[in-house]
């Protein structure tokens, strides 16, 4: 985990030499060994993963069924840990393993259901044309297998659906027909299929949607409730991440299930603590390397124990359950009220728990149990005291959280969960927290806080740089939360986090902690407006630098950045516009792969055009700004393209009425786009009226020569000016 570069070239060059070795357990070990280290080696695995799946998919086909278990379980590990790029090889891994879910060995089987289940689970459309084939032979393995395999077949189908989304609608009521069958299963050795059973319809429910599932969902909750009554701890973490599901696609009127699954929930949440740290002996798989664990009577002065990975099923539930009750909070709003004062307090408790599994839901839920609050007491003559009771248990919570707490995912959620409650409920609900708030993110930004200070026995390499990527990105998200709810005010607080900011915009840094400052420094531009003008000298090298480079999120932060400085910059920025032109105009070009670079690059040049027309050659820059029209992607920057060209046309700018054919062009599609949003036609809308207001019937013939839908939006919009 710790030392990437010393383990992956000796174990890549084994399984090379050896994957075709005529010993079999020199096979094995070949591709054993690369899933194992693809948790930790994920990046230099990503730039061999030609070579490397050539080694794993080869061995699916080996003889030996110990050498094709191996492979199936390495690339179970390859999706879940070399995520996104493996997703890019989808045509020669998903054919492999639905040659190996019918392989002669259960055992076989079963890994590569594990494998389907994780390799699916991210897919996203590229499923579609699959899902004939994938779901014709999932449901075939599960009417036929034993019990153990249906478990793994029913992850794997559940993966294909949440992949699939609205297009696995055609296959919902055959799965869920049969998971009937399942869910009132009673006897000891079918519960675990049970629990799978629960989670996969609340799976489906997300797929299919409220308007699918509403009127036939009574029976299977019902089904779901009686489990409780079983003793089986995995069928009630399962059961909970159902009605997790449930409620998120009923939304507010989930309440009516609320008196019947809240005991159950609490009851959950409410577990012995004790049992949390007890060894489940029956599941032997997680306690092998449990050793050099001591229970010290004396450290009743440690607040948690840390840096034990115990997983026992009871942990597994509290977590489930502690995230329910926070979407149950979320979705049902003001009918959670009766419930709110004992989910507040157990989220307290959970948020200081042993496990990070729970601390993390906990976190998360708190967020959720403030919107309902917020919505509880709006009504309330004295609910403003009580809203800021619950944002005072919250915020300090949090504050705590990011300083105190060892484990960086935890840290990263409440960083989120601040700056979403920035941007949520504005710079009122922070006042009072500011200076708690900025020297949390300092201590974060310097990577002194709690969970960046390493343990003696961990070792990292002396150029490694140490810190967690999604952390570090959940940090730097704050810099631009604070600084759309505090405006130009923010400038003293964003002092004293600039240095330490751009010390991970060094040229010796990985491109991705270049790009995490770029993205931020963008947005703070935004909205911090024109104090950012005395740190455009400092920004602007580092920015025009990073339009060059290899990474197109590089180029698309920095596109967006330019943009920014140069609008918000002031006098300060005015020098640097011909190099900034200069920068973004091969982002427009044919060499550019990415279209959301365009579209970003379009959005800088937009920005520069509207602030200082007189500083932009017009002339030069129209042609091929309007060549990369319309947007493609980044529908985030239409407010700022298509605003442009209207203050062009309605100034009568005389460059931009050469144009007038391709404008009318591109008005068509956006006006009929879907992605597009109403105040952005309208824009284009009012834009195109004023075309006809100065050319009239002229325009006649490019609007003919239109594909019909979108000549017809075009008259609407001529019609009504």
């Amino acid at each position: 985990m710790n030392l990437p570069k010393h383990v992956f070239l000796p174990v890549l060059e084994f399984a090379s030499v050896h994957c075709q070795s005529t010993n079999l357990k020199f096979r094995e070990a070949s591709v054993t060994a690369l899933g194992v280290i693809s948790e930790g080696c994920f990046d230099l695995m990503k730039e061999k993963l030609d070579t490397v799946l050539n080694i794993v998919l080869g061995a699916l086909r080996d003889p030996e069924l110990v050498v094709r278990g191996a492979a199936s379980f390495a690339i179970g590990q390859f999706a879940e840990h070399l995520q996104p790029e493996i997703l890019s090889h989808y045509q020669s891994v998903l054919p492999c393993l639905l040659i190996a879910i019918e392989d002669t060995s259960e055992e076989v089987k079963e890994k590569s259901h594990y494998a389907l289940a994780a390799f699916c689970e991210n897919m996203g459309e590229e499923i579609v044309p699959l899902l004939d084939h994938l779901m014709g032979k999932l449901m075939a393995a599960l009417e036929n297998s034993p019990r153990n395999l249906q478990e793994t077949c029913m992850s794997a189908i559940g993966s294909v659906a949440a992949a699939a989304e609205q297009a696995f609608n055609p296959y919902a009521e055959r799965v869920l027909e049969l998971m009937k069958f399942f869910m009132v299963l009673t006897k000891d050795e079918d519960l675990r299929a049970r629990a799978r059973s629960t989670e996969l319809v609340g799976i489906v429910a997300m797929s299919v949607g409220r308007k699918g599932m509403e009127a036939i969902l009574p029976p299977f909750i019902d089904a779901a409730i009686s489990g409780f009554e079983l003793e089986f701890s995995e069928l009630r973490e399962y059961t909970h991440g159902f009605f997790s599901n449930v409620a998120e696609i009923l939304d507010d009127t989930f309440a009516q299930y609320l008196p019947r699954v809240m005991p159950l929930v609490f009851a959950s949440c409410n577990l012995d603590d004790g049992s949390a740290v007890d060894i489940d002996e029956s599941d032997d798989e997680n306690v092998n390397d449990f050793g050099g664990v001591s229970s010290d009577d004396d450290a009743d002065d440690e607040p948690r124990v840390r840096n034990i990975s115990v997983r026992t099923g009871v942990l597994d539930e509290k977590a489930a359950a502690t995230q329910a009750l926070g979407l149950f909070a979320l979705h049902t709003k003001s009918a959670f009220a009766p419930y709110l004062e004992e989910s507040l307090k157990i989220m307290d408790k959970h948020s200081a728990y042993f496990h990070e599994d729970v601390r993390l839901q906990a976190v998360t839920g708190l967020k959720h149990i403030l919107a309902a609050a917020h919505a509880i007491f709006q009504t309330h003559n004295d609910g403003t005291g009580k809203a800021n009771e619950i944002l005072d248990t919250v915020m300090n919570n949090y504050i705590k959280t990011m300083t105190d707490d060892d484990d960086k995912e935890v840290v990263a959620q409440a960083c989120i969960s601040v700056a979403d409650i920035m941007k949520d409920y504005g710079y009122p609900a922070i006042q009072k927290y500011l200076s708690p708030l900025v020297d949390a993110t300092l201590l974060l930004l310097t990577e002194k806080a709690a969970c960046q200070q390493l343990g003696d026995e961990s070792v990292i390499d002396d150029d490694d740089t140490g810190h967690d990527e999604v952390l570090m990105d959940a940090v730097s998200d704050l810099l631009p939360a604070f600084a759309k709810c505090m405006g130009s005010q923010f400038e003293p607080v964003f002092a004293q986090f600039f240095e330490p900011l751009m010390k991970f915009a060094k040229a010796s840094r990985p491109p991705q902690d270049r790009t995490m400052v770029v993205a931020s420094l963008a947005e703070v531009a935004q909205d911090m407006g024109l104090p950012i003008s005395s740190y455009v000298d400092r920004l602007m090298p580092l920015v025009l630098k990073e339009l060059g480079s290899p990474e197109a999120t590089n180029r698309r932060n920095a596109a967006f950045c330019v943009g920014e400085l140069c609008k918000n910059g002031g006098e300060t920025a005015l020098k640097y516009f011909g190099d900034v032109l200069r920068g973004i105009s091969p982002l427009f070009g044919d060499s550019e792969p990415d279209l959301a670079v365009r579209d970003n690059a379009a959005g800088a040049t937009a920005r520069m055009i509207v602030v200082h027309p007189q500083l932009v050659p017009l002339n030069q820059v129209l042609p091929v700004f309007l060549r990369g029209l319309p947007l493609k992607e980044d529908q985030e920057e239409s407010m700022a393209v298509y605003t442009c060209i209207y203050s062009l046309v309605s100034s009568s700018s005389p460059q931009i009425f050469s144009h007038v054919p391709e404008l009318v062009k591109f008005f068509g599609q956006v006006l009929e786009s879907p992605v597009e949003k109403v105040e952005v036609k309208a824009i284009v809308g009012r834009t195109f009226s004023h075309l006809i207001s100065v050319y009239g019937n002229q325009l006649q013939p490019i609007i003919s020569s239109l594909p019909p839908s979108q000549a017809n939006v075009l008259a609407a919009f001529a019609s009504t000016s």
